[in-house]
């Protein structure tokens, strides 16, 4: 134990030693928002600060232009942690705000928090490599720049391509409102397009002539919203309109589009909705004399939870501690809690049943493992590859408790000093319990064994088929 102490110490004198330059990666991330597979220059921050720091990279894996690999080290165990970087669409947002408004309007923000995610998971990454050339210990280090997270599944494409097939363990964090070890898995999900093609023409003059794509559009939605009184509560089917075919009136829709997320605890249930999903889409194409056609754009699988890393990482989160917020920031966080979140935001922020944290206002302590293996409600391309290598991940404080994903809120928050604090304690706590595991091969070997034994006979199907490619995804349809 006392050999486990100094060396914690040291990785944490590497983490906050080169904090000040990833945290300025951080921001300049965030200064950049950009969508699902458009994360080049979030890429070319990443890759210059991981090339000063001796890793080997490799470019455009999985054929997508926006996901690399940077990897130092040789023999031993291969560690692999994950880092994301890409934003949402129309939430731009002024830093440290206390109402909403937008940096530029109608532009990207970073609702999620991937910028520093991605820094943070680079951080650790860079801190373990300095470890491992002191100690001597053999291993690889493997830091994977995923794209489109959000919307695309980059991840996915990464797993399906082979990129993680011989990677022992996999890490990886994500800012939130608490400090704790996720032990919940998560949805499954199906990204899929509908895209209906019908006839154009002068919607006064010749209305009989035209067959409306938009009408055949919102006639799905209306099939998909009766269908949701007969499917899993678990499960959830939501959409977007991306593309209503024009803004004339006067022009019957030749064109209109649809997104939809279809998400279930399992993958096979995910799978038969979208199979219903689809005949509703079929027949609103019958019903409207229309034509459809199904583009899937991404998918990911349900996390596979492994309680022997998780337990090992808690272990070196609570050693390390909570981070030490001051006054300033606990002032701006007070500011905006009282200026927008209600009763409710704050509740909906926090896991159950930790309801004695609504008295709080930054996240000071570290949570225990829930007894209990709950299925959080979102889905993340990190379940991939749980299927593949034993995986753990954390979440660390960033934010002020009440905060919601994909909001103003979050983004306004996104580069002020609590959020480096809570990024800093992911680094420190992936980088020690990655080290863990490199200095004692069993514990990759027990991670291994419980892997095996949640999936069973159970054999991992990518959710995106080997015909789709992310170059599909941005051609834009005829």
């Amino acid at each position: 134990m006392q050999n486990d102490r100094l060396n914690l110490e040291e990785i944490a004198h590497w983490v906050h030693a080169k904090a000040p330059d990833y945290c300025g990666l951080s921001d300049r991330i965030w200064e950049t928002p950009e969508l699902a597979f458009e994360e080049h220059c979030s890429v070319a921050e990443q890759i210059a600060i991981l090339e000063r720091e001796g890793f080997r990279i490799t470019k455009n894996v999985a054929g997508i232009p926006t996901a690399f690999v940077a990897e130092y080290g040789q023999g031993g165990p291969v560690i692999a942690i994950l880092g994301e970087y890409d934003a949402l669409p129309e939430l731009s947002q002024v830093s440290g705000a206390l109402r909403q408004e937008a940096a530029i309007q109608g532009a990207s923000g970073h609702g999620c928090g991937h910028n520093l995610l991605g820094a943070g998971s680079a951080l650790a990454a860079a801190a373990l490599k300095e470890g491992l050339a002191a100690e001597g210990i053999p291993g690889i280090i493997r830091y994977y720049g995923c794209p489109a997270e959000e919307n695309g599944g980059g991840k996915t494409y990464m797993v399906r391509a082979g990129l993680f097939d011989d990677v022992d363990v996999a890490f990886c964090w994500h800012p939130h409102v608490i400090n704790e070890v996720s032990s919940s898995t998560s949805l499954a999900e199906i990204q899929v397009y509908f895209r209906f093609r019908g006839r154009a023409t002068h919607a006064a003059a010749s209305p009989h002539m035209g067959r409306s794509a938009l009408d055949a559009v919102e006639i799905m939605n209306v099939g998909v919203n009766y269908m949701r009184e007969h499917m899993p509560s678990s499960a959830r089917v939501h959409y977007a309109v991306t593309n209503t075919g024009g803004d004339a009136p006067n022009v019957v829709q030749a064109y209109a589009e649809s997104l939809f997320s279809v998400r279930s605890p399992h993958w096979p249930d995910a799978q038969q909705l979208f199979a219903r999903i689809k005949k509703i889409a079929e027949g609103a194409a019958l019903m409207t004399e229309t034509s459809v056609d199904v583009q899937i754009a991404g998918g990911s699988s349900n996390i596979v939870p492994n309680k022997v890393l998780q337990e090992i990482m808690l272990d070196n989160m609570c050693r390390i501690g909570a981070p030490a917020f001051d006054g300033a920031d606990y002032s701006y966080a007070k500011a905006l809690r009282e200026a927008t979140f209600t009763e409710d935001d704050v509740l909906a922020s926090i896991p159950r049943p930790n309801t004695s944290l609504t008295t709080k206002i930054l996240h000071d302590e570290v949570l225990a493992l829930s007894l209990q293996e709950e299925v959080d409600m979102g889905t993340t391309d990190v379940g991939d590859v749980s299927w593949i290598a034993p995986t753990v991940q954390c979440h660390t404080a960033c934010f002020a408790i009440g905060t919601a994903f994909h909001t103003w809120q979050l983004v306004t928050q996104g580069k002020l000093p609590a959020a480096h604090k809570g990024m800093i304690l992911a680094a420190q706590t992936i980088a020690s319990t990655a080290a863990d595991c490199l200095r004692n091969p069993a514990i990759i070997a027990r991670a291994k064994a419980e892997l095996r034994e949640r999936v069973g006979d159970g054999t991992y199907i990518c959710p995106i088929p080997g015909y789709v490619a992310p170059a599909d995804l941005r051609k834009k349809p005829a």
